[in-house]
């Protein structure tokens, strides 16, 4: 087979391969290992093959970029960016998107490789157009573009090149191609600023983060609804949040909030703005946060207790974030019989409302329940029982019944709650109290699928491997336990048969 790929590439080579051979081709290429085809392989084939993409015909074009796609990965990215630079640059001038998406995937292999990226800043034309790809029409062209710049952009060259040079009108001529494209390269200013402080102060004075930022605080309502995930983002760093402070935006964003009651608009951008403080509050302190802007837990708890299944979803996905950690537990405890009471509210959707917010509630509130076992200290055990009961009149019963619903997120999303309980004494003590609870824990014969059998044996491993279990339990159920434990979540009790002569 590799003397046939040898000789139809030299067919190829001399551009005179009929749709046929190129076909054949295609089939041969495939069929011979990566060493072989690289031992047989020329640049004068490689440069042929780009010039037959050069056609009017799609059969033609799609048998030529098979064929590339498999030989280019057999050769090392230096050799590529070194021997083929002008066939990738036109490659990315190329009409057919395919040819696009074919030329990125190598400029994606070049800026892995630490030896071939340096090559490409060395070719400003080459770069002009992996901009110019961010604003392809094809969605995967303009994320493969972006993913290359970002990489690119990691070294201080990179950055240079990017920041310090025409380039960067030639990224402001592309923001101007039309809004999803301005938010293109917002999004890819902002992978660049998240990698250090360095490389936000290059975006900063490029005159972008700012652009960003005024976009997020203008009056577009639809607008800030965009920037706000890309804000968000650039939250998640220390740096970034730094900057966000200084620059004074995270007032801004406390003070929009405030102002939302007044603008029938605001449910267009109020979820992401709260989301912003619910990830801030995470990744910073949730009490000092909390403290500084009462505005947004205000907010949280109007939200979770209006009638609008968006705001409520976004504001139980945000309190799940917030009670992700002790310290937001604590500040959450602070608002006493309000929160008990949006417990309550919160354990009726998980029981009545569409799929998608009793998904969200049930996730939320295995988050606001679980305490590692080092945290357990009287004061939080007692706090996450009164959670607990606050749910409902017979939490542990509502969670049970939602588990033996035939549909496979409701039934793993209540199993998740029992895991987030399971390694608490009191909660320990409500299972063994509840009739047929743990026969239902080590019955494998309710668990239809993978998904299910894996959140069931998660609940098992957080029940073994608590300190209080075998105490709590007995030897009998410790050890049930502990042998469904060792046989795995996926193990099938042998059924041995034995055959009656003469029966039917």
């Amino acid at each position: 087979m590799a003397e046939a790929a040898a000789e139809l590439l030299e067919r190829a080579a001399r551009r005179d391969a009929a749709l046929e051979e190129l076909r054949a081709l295609r089939v041969a290429v495939q069929a011979v290992p990566p060493a072989a085809l690289r031992a047989r392989l020329g640049e004068h084939h490689l440069v042929a093959l780009f010039g037959l993409l050069g056609v009017n015909d799609r059969e033609q074009v799609s048998a030529c970029v098979s064929i590339l796609e498999r030989l280019l990965q057999a050769l090392d990215p230096l050799y590529v960016i070194q021997n083929l630079r002008e066939e990738l640059q036109k490659g990315l001038f190329h009409p057919d998107d395919s040819v696009k998406i074919l030329t990125m995937s190598q400029v994606g292999r070049i800026v892995e490789d630490s030896a071939a990226v340096t090559e490409i800043l060395h070719s400003p034309e080459l770069l002009q157009q992996i901009i110019n790809c961010i604003g392809g029409e094809k969605i995967a062209v303009a994320k493969e573009a972006i993913k290359s710049l970002s990489r690119i952009a990691q070294s201080q060259e990179g950055l240079e090149a990017l920041f310090g040079s025409s380039l960067l009108s030639d990224l402001r001529n592309v923001m101007a191609t039309s809004d999803v494209v301005r938010y293109r390269v917002y999004e890819l200013i902002v992978e660049i600023s998240s990698v250090s402080a360095e490389s936000l102060n290059y975006c900063a004075n490029s005159g972008l983060i700012p652009e960003l930022i005024g976009e997020l605080t203008g009056e577009d309502v639809l607008v800030r609804a965009t920037c706000i995930e890309m804000v968000t983002s650039l939250a998640h760093t220390p740096h970034g949040r730094q900057y966000l402070a200084q620059q004074g935006v995270i007032d801004k964003i406390s003070n929009i909030i405030l102002g939302a009651e007044s603008d029938p608009f605001s449910s267009f951008y109020l979820p992401g703005f709260v989301k912003f403080f619910g990830n801030l509050a995470v990744v910073d302190s949730p009490q000092q946060i909390c403290e500084r802007y009462p505005v947004f837990m205000e907010k949280v708890f109007e939200m979770a207790e209006s009638q609008d299944p968006t705001m409520i979803g976004v504001a139980v996905d945000t309190l799940g974030i917030l009670g992700s950690n002790v310290e937001g537990k604590q500040v959450l405890q602070k608002a006493r019989s309000r929160f008990q009471n949006l417990l309550s509210k919160i354990g009726h959707q998980a029981k009545n409302a569409p799929t998608e917010l009793r998904l969200r509630c049930l996730d939320a509130i295995s988050s606001l329940l679980y305490l590692p076992p080092e945290q357990q200290t009287e004061d939080l055990l007692r706090m996450t029982e009164s959670w607990f009961t606050s749910l409902s009149s017979q939490p542990l019963e509502l969670f049970r019944s939602i588990s033996t619903q035939p549909f496979p997120d409701l039934h793993c999303g209540a199993l998740r709650v029992f895991t987030a309980i399971a390694n608490q004494p009191w909660a320990q003590k409500l299972m063994l109290a509840s009739p047929g609870f743990v026969e239902y824990v080590v019955d494998r014969s309710v668990e239809p699928d993978k998904a299910s059998k894996d959140a069931k044996y998660e609940l098992v491993k957080a029940l073994v491997n608590s300190k209080t279990i075998a105490e709590i339990f007995g030897n009998q159920y410790y050890l049930r336990l502990r042998a469904y434990l060792h046989e795995g979540p996926y193990y099938v009790k042998a059924v041995s048969t034995t055959a009656v002569e003469g029966a039917e």
